[in-house]
């Protein structure tokens, strides 16, 4: 079942965040656009790619006023680990959410539940908690986190602006269209 347009539920866990240990709920989702990236575990092959790429596009994720975070499985205390032991992790300035009861991955229906980790799933949140976007890719399949960025100022054009809606490929400053009877067909 979808969860776009589907308030987060509630949840509380450990993170770990520049060099100290915090907890996250869903109240910190609230009151600013947020972007909330599964990954299956630490310590892994792909994962570390990703997380990496993310951290690139923070800062410009930053400047439309979005904060990230990262969750697997693994607890808190493995995020300190990994970060303090790779180059790629070391990078990271986000939030890096603990999981290990998977809760919130099944939150999200994207908990493999054999396997006890989470699926490559990317989830783009809107300040009153709603879910506007989701991509899940297969374990094999690393996601391009600069994709975010076009998406998320899509979704904030789309909320200042009701009765419009972006194309595909829309770009900033880019036309939009207005649904409506006479467009049926047009386009």
């Amino acid at each position: 079942m979808s969860l776009i347009g589907k308030e987060i539920e509630a949840f509380q866990a450990n993170a770990y965040h520049k060099g100290e240990f915090i907890e996250v709920s869903d109240e910190n989702f609230k009151g600013k656009w947020s972007v909330l990236c599964f990954y299956p575990a630490d310590f892994t092959f792909v994962c570390p790619t990703e997380l990496e790429d993310l951290q690139e596009q923070y800062g410009e994720l930053q400047k439309l006023g979005v904060e990230v975070y990262s969750c697997s499985t693994d607890t808190h205390f493995t995020h300190k680990a990994w970060h303090d032991t790779s180059e790629a992790i070391g990078k990271i300035e986000y939030i890096m959410i603990g999981d290990p009861n998977h809760s919130i991955a099944r939150n999200f229906d994207v908990l493999d539940e054999e396997a006890g980790a989470a699926q490559r799933g990317t989830f783009i949140i809107d300040p009153d908690g709603v879910v506007q976007a989701m991509e899940i890719n297969a374990d094999g399949i690393g996601r391009d986190a600069s994709v975010l960025l076009d998406k998320i100022k899509a979704g904030q054009y789309v909320r200042t602006h009701p009765g419009e809606v972006c194309p595909a490929k829309w770009k900033e400053d880019g036309e939009t269209l207005k649904p409506s009877f006479d467009l049926v067909g047009k386009i």
